[in-house]
């Protein structure tokens, strides 16, 4: 069998491993799944009575944005289960064993791509009971969700570096929040960037953020008729090709970064 192959079955058998104990401790999955859907309900009845978009509602603007945000959040429990294993010494006793050094990172981004998933199963009926629609076809459906998806693994990965980079759990859990959280609320996600204040539009419009939330909102037809609305520029008329440009980009800096410092982590 080939590295890559090894490195695979191997990552496969980690990440059954990880899905196992979220089985066992069901309460990760429950939190990680009412936090997104409290998103929907806040925004959607209590703050989005007043925001206006011109030509949709507001909730079939916002969905795109909740899908996006939780992904990005959903990430974060790369790095804690990173941190918690190498707190417990588990990473260490992979290390004894014979397989592949990459199948701790495989597996485990893996298994929170599968968490991922499932959390996006559950938001998508929260979306269809409070008005959110796709109008567009079935392809473009399908492509806006497999878009979405391999953001969140990218993202996933970045996690991974954050995870290994620290020594306890609840730094990690810390650490994977506070960049998360200006990352998702300056951009187009919840408001249209032409409200923002005019330095922070170029900022916002570039965000990789935006240019997921732009792209799902054009594959499933919630822009608004307004174009204002929609954002300008480079980033606005080039959403979708910017966004998988985006994704390429993070597992292209993060994937050998995340590597690098699992060997420097585990040999510690």
């Amino acid at each position: 069998m080939s590295a890559v192959g090894g490195a695979l079955a191997d990552g496969w058998v980690v990440a059954k491993r990880n899905l196992i104990k979220i089985k066992r401790i069901p309460d990760l999955l429950i939190f990680s799944t009412i936090q997104p859907i409290m998103f929907v309900l806040l925004f959607a009845y209590v703050f989005g009575g007043s925001i206006i978009i011109p030509g949709v509602s507001y909730r079939e603007y916002l969905m795109p944005g909740i899908f996006v945000q939780t992904v990005a959040f959903g990430a974060g429990i790369t790095a804690i289960g990173l941190a918690d294993d190498l707190q417990k010494g588990i990473v260490d006793r992979f290390r004894s064993l014979p397989m592949s050094r990459a199948a701790v990172l495989v597996g485990r981004t893996t298994s929170d791509l599968i968490n991922n998933i499932f959390v996006v199963v559950v938001m998508s009926v929260t979306g269809l009971l409070v008005g959110w629609r796709i109008h567009t076809g079935l392809l473009d459906g399908i492509y806006g969700y497999l878009l979405l998806f391999a953001f969140g693994y990218a993202m996933s990965w970045i996690s991974a570096v954050i995870g290994l980079s620290v020594k306890s759990v609840e730094v990690a859990q810390s650490a994977g929040f506070i960049w998360m959280f200006p990352l998702t609320f300056l951009s187009n996600a919840f408001v249209s960037t032409a409200t923002l204040p005019g330095w922070l539009q170029p900022i916002a419009e570039w965000n990789p953020i935006s240019s997921m939330v732009l792209s799902l909102r054009k594959l499933w037809g919630n822009l608004s008729s307004d174009p204002a609305y929609n954002g300008s520029g480079f980033p606005a008329e080039h959403a979708i090709p910017l966004a998988i440009g985006w994704i390429a980009l993070i597992l292209i800096i993060f994937v050998p970064l995340a590597i690098s410092r699992y060997r420097k982590a585990a040999s510690r």
